[in-house]
């Protein structure tokens, strides 16, 4: 069975991570392998949405540095990479015929927004973007806190040539800090499944994947339910399951170092699967591969580049082969 499903993310493992008990105090758990990282474009495939394998041997294909990839085709057939930058309010973007040969760079879309008592956005995390049919409307997470995690919101803008963008405006601000926004248009509304960004004394443990829909791209989005995933997860990819009907969330255990995987329906009730994602994967997206793409898969099937060991390691931490 031929590759449907290509696979983009970068690559770490946290040396420890801090959770929230049962009384809302904070405790820390180490990883006794220590940590790593590589913030570089990685890629895997798979036929059936649920074991992936790496390509180039799990190396990066691109040597720049991004954390949170979001890659998808445009109409026109060519693929555009959006990817949390270094920059505070600026995202990467790249674009690729083959997958293989990126041309790209900084590009502001949160510029011009400032709050009530003067400050600027912090951050721009994690941007994703659709086709309106028009344009490309570009989505991401910010704050005005030093901490971009907290008291988070969606903002959006709209670019035709990914060089000029509409002024920025607010998209979802939930009675929570959210963060990680993946919009999918399914049944004439748009589902926005998103982190909910809350952990403390006074929340307790909330971070986790959440639903919300809306009748028109730009909302307003209303909550759907509970949570729809465990905690803690983020960076949730939807896409329909190759095997049959209904739909494939997967999202990455980002504390825990795995990945995981559910199916639903009606996009609202969700039942976890089991799934296979690359060692040491994290916050991916999901894009849809078809027949004519055999020359593209052929290629990155055969892949072998060697890029310069710009990996990071934290108490003898090192990747997995």
């Amino acid at each position: 069975m031929d590759p449907t499903r290509l696979f983009a993310y970068f690559r770490q493992r946290y040396e420890g991570r801090v959770e929230v008990d049962e009384r809302g105090e904070f405790y820390s758990v180490q990883d006794p392998r220590g940590g790593y990282q590589d913030e570089r474009l990685h890629l895997a495939l798979s036929a059936d949405g649920r074991h992936y394998t790496a390509v180039n041997q799990g190396r990066p294909v691109w040597d720049r540095w991004l954390r949170d990839p979001f890659l998808a085709r445009a109409p026109d057939g060519v693929w555009h990479l959006v990817a949390t930058t270094h920059g505070r309010r600026s995202i990467l973007h790249a674009s690729s015929i083959d997958l293989l040969h990126w041309n790209g760079d900084d590009v502001p879309v949160a510029e011009g927004l400032v709050s009530e008592d003067g400050r600027t956005l912090n951050n721009a995390w994690a941007p994703e973007w659709v086709w309106d049919g028009e344009q490309f409307f570009v989505f991401w997470s910010s704050s005005f806190e030093r901490d971009g995690w907290h008291r988070s919101r969606l903002y959006s803008c709209r670019t035709r040539d990914w060089r000029t963008f509409t002024a920025p405006q607010l998209l979802f601000a939930p009675p929570y800090s959210v963060i990680d926004g993946s919009l999918l248009h399914s049944g004439g509304r748009w589902w926005l499944f998103h982190k909910e960004e809350e952990f403390g004394r006074s929340t307790g443990e909330r971070r986790a994947i959440r639903l919300a829909v809306a009748d028109a791209l730009d909302g307003p989005y209303d909550l759907v339910g509970d949570p729809i995933a465990p905690t803690i997860t983020e960076g949730p990819a939807v896409t329909a399951d190759p095997l049959g009907s209904g739909w494939l969330l997967s999202y990455d255990f980002c504390m825990a170092d795995g990945y995981g995987l559910a199916h639903s329906e009606d996009l609202r009730a969700w039942a976890p699967l089991e799934g296979d994602f690359p060692d040491g994967a994290r916050h991916g997206s999901v894009s849809v591969l078809t027949p004519d793409d055999a020359p593209l898969i052929a290629a990155l099937s055969r892949l072998s580049i060697d890029l310069p060991d710009r990996s990071e390691h934290v108490d003898g931490g090192r990747p997995p082969a």
